[in-house]
């Protein structure tokens, strides 16, 4: 499918918003600041991104919660509610990563397409409704499937992610594989994936040395070829295209991303496969086997940058506030834990207490309870959040910590003998 020449004909159409809003905004933005924002958080902003209440010192990252596409997404929801007051809406997927913020969409009455075994169920659709795709964007055939339901069509999908499908196309184009950094099954990596021909899925750089190492040696004889094929199949099993056949679909590629995933390694990844294609092929062929194209999100740049920035001071322990399945939350999260500070993810002031204990979710594991992880006496906390987490979540979690912290019993200080 030319999915370049859909993407063009789909913007055409009467029934597709992507660019041009409703004409609510102002109101919209009224309502937004009300229900997300933070007189706190800008309080702490204004005061050099430090704040002391009591035994708390409070340091906050410089870039951190909502990006400027998560809040377009979520406007462009609110805006679409409020003009097509009467229509059932539906949306795609969770329209960014953040409980709060969905069951908001769910008290607006828009409904979320429901999974069945693995598998969106979009039976409950009918012509005529009106259809969210969500900040991750959605799948070709999705969009495809709406557009001949003839419904209203309101595409919320962020421009950076957008930008990673061009990329992939163009890919497409050229006859070369996409190598997509990101996690096969997550809502962006579908998305993105279906605007490519042939493609591969690495997870980390550990996923992508195994690729380079097979492009430069897949084996002496048929019987090692055959042995090592199969073993790479396998490994990468739910994470290629159909069809993939690594002896000929790695003589050219081009690298992609997820765009919530870490920067360094993205660019490591691409490094290391441009070394890979200039060993075996040279460097007057190069061009004609590998592709990159910088698909990094200036947001997620910035809120690593400064997670990185924030790292570097001293500090009690850590607090990374943001979905449970949210990915770059996930990633911030891994940038405390490579400096040996303790981090707690977490998705919202509701997991705080009661007494002094927290649910939490440790890096690549399910949620768990940890009692006394707030240290008596004075204490220095880092906070920072993901792109899908509004301010006034941020400040809750803030004032929930002034409050246990100032409900803590007092440490015992030993009375000198007699």
């Amino acid at each position: 499918m030319d999915t370049r020449a859909f993407r063009r004909s789909l913007n055409k159409s009467d029934n597709y918003y992507r660019n041009q809003g409703f004409g609510e905004k102002e109101q919209i933005a009224v309502q937004m600041d009300d229900e997300y924002q933070s007189d706190l958080i800008q309080t702490i902003r204004n005061q050099g991104y430090t704040y002391t209440q009591g035994d708390v010192t409070i340091k906050l990252a410089k870039d951190f919660g909502f990006c400027w596409g998560v809040e377009r997404s979520i406007a462009m929801a609110y805006e679409a509610r409020q003009h097509f007051p009467n229509q059932r809406i539906w949306i795609t997927n969770e329209i960014i990563h953040n409980p709060g913020v969905n069951e908001r969409l769910q008290e607006m009455n828009v409904q979320f397409i429901q999974v069945i075994d693995g598998t969106k169920d979009f039976s409950g659709v009918e012509q005529g409704d009106v259809v969210i795709l969500p900040a991750f964007g959605a799948s070709v055939d999705e969009m495809k499937l709406l557009n001949e339901l003839n419904c209203t069509i309101v595409d919320t999908t962020c421009p950076w992610v957008s930008k990673v499908w061009t990329s992939v196309e163009k890919h497409k184009k050229q006859a070369f594989t996409s190598i997509i950094h990101g996690k096969y099954q997550h809502e962006e990596t579908v998305a993105t994936k279906s605007f490519a021909n042939t493609y591969l899925v690495v997870l980390n750089l550990d996923e992508a040395q195994y690729v380079a190492n097979y492009i430069l040696n897949s084996g002496n004889s048929p019987e090692e070829r055959l042995r090592k094929r199969t073993e790479f199949l396998d490994k990468f099993a739910n994470a290629y295209s159909q069809g993939f056949d690594p002896d000929q679909d790695l003589g050219a590629v081009g690298v992609a991303n997820q765009t919530t995933m870490l920067k360094g390694e993205t660019e490591q990844i691409g490094k290391l496969l441009e070394r890979t294609m200039l060993k075996k092929y040279g460097p007057q062929a190069i061009n004609e086997h590998f592709s990159s194209f910088n698909t990094i999100c200036d947001a997620t740049q910035e809120r690593q940058d400064a997670m990185f920035e924030l790292v570097d001071m001293d500090m009690d322990l850590m607090v990374v506030i943001g979905g449970f399945n949210s990915s770059n939350t996930t990633h911030l999260q891994e940038i405390a834990i490579e400096r040996d500070i303790p981090s707690y993810h977490i998705d919202g002031p509701q997991r705080l207490g009661p007494g002094n204990q927290i649910e939490h979710q440790p890096l690549h594991q399910t949620p768990t309870v940890s009692k006394d992880w707030l240290p008596t006496g004075k204490i220095v906390i880092g906070i920072t959040s993901g792109a899908s987490t509004p301010d006034k979540s941020v400040a809750q979690v803030i004032q929930r910590i002034f409050q246990l912290k100032a409900e803590q019993p007092a440490p015992v200080v030993a009375q000198p003998s007699v």
